[in-house]
């Protein structure tokens, strides 16, 4: 999203802060196996969410199934333009 603001009269246009989260992530599986991932960047709405919808999250964006368990690991939340549409 873009807003436009007026800086000493002239038009100016900036971008509206929007949140990704980072973090490293574990998953399991419940017929055995497990996938991991580091530095891995989801888009957010807000500034910040909990670890479970993280987990939540991943889960379905992955499209996963048979998932048992899912750690998250180092989480931050960062100021960055989302990169999908």
């Amino acid at each position: 999203m873009v807003e436009s603001t007026l800086v000493e009269g002239t038009p100016v246009e900036s971008a509206l802060v929007e949140r990704r989260a980072v973090f490293d992530f574990e998953i399991e599986f419940s017929n055995g196996g497990g996938l991991q991932g580091q530095d891995f960047r989801l888009d957010i709405e807000g500034d910040d969410i909990a670890d479970d919808a993280l987990a939540d999250y991943i889960v379905a964006d992955l499209r996963l199934l048979m998932v048992e368990r899912v750690r998250i690991l180092r989480k931050r939340i960062i100021a960055e333009k989302h990169k999908r549409s």
